[in-house]
């Protein structure tokens, strides 16, 4: 239960409903307390409300239940930057960076913490140690891990509290300039090779033994030559880039042959790509796409499982892992056969959302519940079921018993929803009920299923006449007419629709009457169009200072028609 709500509360998130987010996010956490994505899921909500109070407390939450999660820590770093405080923002960011360098969201979001700190900040305070500032960022650890002299360090304690001592107040580096070890490390992040101050860094290193045959001494110090351990290391990356470059070249094969529709040479490429490197998950998502255009769905939807997976272990980019769902929700959809198949699909789409909120992916996600719908309605569709609910709530229309009535026109509407008669019968109940908006509304769609059908003419007309717009009224019955002349109860309609304009005119309904009619007729937009037309407010003056033109003016039947429409609104009175 609470994946469905989580499922919820992302829908909602995708859509922009974030406070509807944060309801289906809370009810989760009832259900799973201990979840920490549902934490951070209802930070980025409460964030997106700029409740950055709540956002602060639910992402703390989430590091306190996963401490190792890098996400964590850049809702909270955005919680942070939200409330101003950017120094505590960039220590939160750079700590989900130390567990995952890659991660691009982390590094724009401590670009944006650093800035915001730089503002808060006044210029350095003079005496600052100009190394301070390489001690700075995600990339420390990684120059020092890479470099064979420093990576031993690593294994020391007493050297990592230094850099970590050094990271929180960069003056302090002054303290450790005389440790044989600091200089080392400068030289490593300042990419310049760095002389050992003694001799005895020297007769540590390999060459000291493939230096002992030789008999002179004095030639041991100024040996300069590379030790053999940095030199593997180089031949390592050297290969593992090699390997990398041949792999893009694969991929753009590719997709050349993707692009001329020689899709089985594609996916040989995009395989052999992958062989080569396994930390780009795009070669999967390639091979997916090109698994999708052969209609080879279930192919496709296991690279798209294979590529999330693998993108949650390398940290890859939001992006990527919302392609790779997308395109497992594409698949699914082609394999949808009922409404029940669309439901795994519309939660991929869902989940891609999350990850990335893309408008094609957004796209997919409201064709996919539209499809579902309609598959929904052709399965439940049954005309002989419809046709008895339709008869239950005929028989209890005649009892005056109007709301059931309408539970079973509404059911006979699912079972069959092309019925006018149907539409008919149910506007006639909300008639009765006093529901003339929803009368109205069934009355239209009879019209608009069976133009032919006078009942619906005579629904109409009489929700507009118990709304008090006999204009409309009369045109609604007039139209009802047109396709059966000899309809009594449409003529009948009509003398009363023009009994009731006749009144206005003579002045026989009091004025509160006519004030409400006014304003409802005010709100016609074909009403205003016409009180705002230049030519209009002339001919109405005319009816009041110039007889003889107004005489005139009546000859003209687009006018004419216009101060009618007028006359039975009762905006214009003519005696």
């Amino acid at each position: 239960m609470a994946e469905d709500a989580k499922a919820k509360g992302n829908a909602a998130f995708a859509a922009g409903r974030f406070d509807e987010a944060v309801r289906h996010f809370s009810e989760a956490i009832d259900l799973a307390p201990a979840n920490h994505v549902l934490y951070s899921n209802r930070s980025a909500a409460y964030a997106s409300l700029q409740r950055y109070d709540a956002a602060l407390a639910d992402a703390r939450k989430t590091v306190e239940l996963k401490p190792d999660w890098a996400k964590g820590y850049g809702r909270l770093g955005a919680a942070h930057l939200g409330l101003s405080d950017a120094e505590q923002a960039v220590a939160a960011y750079e700590k989900g960076l130390e567990l995952d360098p890659a991660n691009q969201a982390l590094k724009a979001g401590l670009a944006d913490a650093r800035t915001a700190a730089s503002r808060s900040r006044g210029p350095p305070p003079q005496g600052a140690s100009p190394f301070g500032k390489i001690f700075q960022g995600p990339e420390l650890w990684a120059k020092l891990t890479a470099d064979p002299t420093t990576r031993s360090y690593l294994q020391q304690p007493d050297f990592v509290k230094m850099i970590q001592d050094i990271q929180k107040n960069p003056n302090n580096i002054n303290m450790y300039l005389s440790d044989p070890r600091m200089m080392q490390v400068i030289g490593v992040l300042l990419n310049v090779k760095m002389r050992a101050p003694t001799d005895e860094m020297a007769s540590e290193s390999p060459e000291s033994e493939q230096a002992k045959p030789q008999p002179e001494p004095a030639k041991k110090a100024p040996e300069p030559e590379p030790e053999p351990e940095p030199m593997e290391v180089a031949e390592e990356e050297t290969g593992a880039k090699r390997r990398k470059a041949e792999a893009l070249k694969e991929k753009e094969l590719g997709n050349a042959a993707y692009k001329k529709k020689d899709f089985e040479t594609a996916i040989q490429h995009y395989t052999l790509a992958m062989e080569l490197d396994d930390g780009d998950i795009s070669y999967l998502t390639n091979r997916a796409a090109v698994y999708l255009e052969m209609g080879k769905y279930q192919e496709c939807i296991k690279d798209c499982d294979k590529a999330v997976e693998r993108g949650r272990e390398l940290h890859s980019d939001f992006k990527m892992i919302a392609r790779a769902l997308t395109r497992k929700g594409t698949a699914l959809v082609k394999l949808a056969k009922c409404s029940k198949d669309y439901e795994p699909a519309i939660e991929t789409f869902q989940k891609a959302l999350t990850e990335h909120r893309n408008p094609d992916t957004l796209k997919k996600l409201n064709d996919a519940e539209r499809a579902k719908k309609e598959l929904e309605q052709q399965e439940y569709f049954d005309p002989k079921i419809a046709d008895e609910e339709r008869e239950k709530g005929n028989e209890l229309f005649k009892q005056q018993k109007y709301p059931e009535a309408v539970q079973h026109y509404t059911e006979a509407l699912k079972r069959n929803p092309k019925d006018p008669k149907v539409y008919s019968n149910r506007a006639a109940c909300y008639t009765k009920l006093g529901a003339l908006p929803e009368g109205l509304k069934d009355a239209e769609k009879c019209i608009d299923l069976d133009p032919s059908f006078s009942k619906g003419y005579t629904r109409k007309g009489a929700v507009q006449f118990f709304m008090k717009e006999y204009d409309k009224a009369l045109e609604t019955y007039q139209e009802g007419l047109k396709h059966d002349p000899n309809n009594q109860e449409l003529m009948d309609g009509v003398r009363s629709c023009i009994e009731q304009i006749n009144k206005t005119n003579r002045g026989d309904i009091s004025p509160e009457e006519l004030k409400e009619r006014q304003a409802k007729a005010m709100q016609d937009p074909e009403i205003q169009n016409i009180l705002t037309d230049p030519v209009m407010r002339q001919v109405l003056i005319d009816f009041q200072e110039n007889p003889k033109a107004a005489q005139e003016h009546l000859k003209n039947p687009q006018v004419m028609h216009k101060i009618q429409k007028l006359v039975s609104a009762g905006i214009v009175q003519m005696r």
